[in-house]
């Protein structure tokens, strides 16, 4: 089969309006002449070896999906995504998402290699009282992963992927946006938590963003820090908490509690690893605090120098420090694993390592020292 210019260059002008970049942008960062550039655009040439990997380099995916005829699916949800939430999203977001599908992409691939198998989980809303939907939803997944009654989600992100979604974490520069899910025709679907918020609040995100992927059938879903309006954000935010906070141990534990006062709650919020409102929103709705407490509580809060991340937890000086600049780079701990564990296995090689993980190849001895001395892997 001959290369289809048409659809390269296609791709290139997607690609392009994706990240809301022009042309001379493009040029300057990948270091190929304007006029070379402007024939390839048109679809004038193929493009060499070279300027395919750079392109995708640029672009943040496969090199595979620009020399491929195929594979334009992927980019409809982004289509959809931007034509209605396109206002939401800066230039420094688009690159942000672009690199997070790419990242949920290697993962999928990881998963097939390894031939990981996911729970199988439905559950199809019924009656129409949203509130209650998401309720019974959460317990039904509780019993589904084998929780007790009073037992607390340890690892919220693990459990998401057992279900066979991709988790990862990314800073925003809007940060109204908390959360986003999107059903990505290879991988399945994607989650991506706001990492400018505090680790109890990406931990509530990402049970939110779960209900969306589990009880509809949308392409995609952007979910902001304040809309309690609709009534599938409030189906999402009763699943969250219902989920971290289960009813059984509130009522078994929480309503022992002699006094409700700034000390309890923000004690209690920190071994449930959630925020002190979901707490209170939870007692209150659960009658084990009235109107009056509830007021007298909503000043407390846990602070954030408190608030311990589950892929850091106890480390400290240099390594806490690397593995917070992985973080921010939006790679899970769970997924930098995954890529050596593959690259030690051989199935990958040290040039796609470095690619898979957004760095560069010289980068890579550190990344493994560093989860060596850590027994990560």
């Amino acid at each position: 089969m001959s290369f289809d210019r048409a659809a390269f260059a296609d791709k290139i002008r997607r690609s392009m309006e994706h990240l809301d970049v022009e042309d001379n942008e493009v040029v300057a960062s990948t270091g190929i002449p304007d006029a070379r550039f402007a024939v390839l655009r048109a679809g004038g040439a193929d493009p060499t070896g070279d300027e395919v990997l750079i392109l995708a380099d640029y672009f943040d995916c496969d090199y595979k999906f620009f020399i491929s005829n195929e594979r334009l699916a992927a980019f409809e949800e982004t289509d959809s995504l931007y034509r209605k939430h396109g206002d939401l999203f800066s230039k420094s977001d688009r690159r942000s998402l672009q690199q997070f599908l790419y990242l949920c992409e290697c993962e999928s691939w990881l998963w097939k290699s390894n031939a990981y198998r996911s729970d199988s989980f439905h559950f199809s809303p019924q009656g129409s009282n949203f509130k209650r939907q998401g309720q019974t939803a959460a317990s039904a997944l509780r019993v589904h992963f084998g929780y007790q009654d009073d037992q607390i989600p340890s690892d919220l992100f693990r459990d998401l992927r057992k279900l066979g979604i991709h988790v990862f974490r990314r800073k925003l520069e809007n940060s109204s946006i908390s959360g986003v899910m999107i059903r990505h025709p290879e991988a399945g679907r994607c989650i991506l938590v706001n990492y400018d918020e505090d680790v109890y609040r990406q931990r509530f995100t990402a049970a939110h963003e779960l209900a969306h992927a589990l009880m509809e059938d949308s392409e995609f879903n952007v979910s902001l820090t304040r809309d309690g309006s609709n009534l599938m954000e409030v189906r999402a935010n009763a699943f969250a908490s219902h989920y971290l906070v289960p009813p059984a141990f509130a009522r078994a534990v929480l309503s022992r509690v002699a006094t409700w006062d700034d000390t309890a709650i923000t004690e209690w919020a920190k071994r449930l690893k959630v925020s002190t409102e979901v707490l209170r929103i939870s007692l209150k709705d659960l009658g084990i605090i009235d109107n009056i407490i509830f007021d007298q509580l909503k000043g407390s809060r846990v602070p954030r120098h408190q608030k311990v991340d589950p892929e850091i937890g106890s480390e400290t000086g240099r390594t806490r420090d690397r593995k917070l600049s992985l973080l921010q780079r939006g790679l899970s701990m769970h997924y930098v694993s995954e890529c050596l564990e593959a690259l030690d296995g051989g199935r990958i090689s040290h040039a796609r390592a470095a690619e898979m993980l957004m760095v560069r190849e010289d980068e890579m001895g550190e990344i493994k020292a560093l989860f060596t001395l850590t027994g990560t892997q």
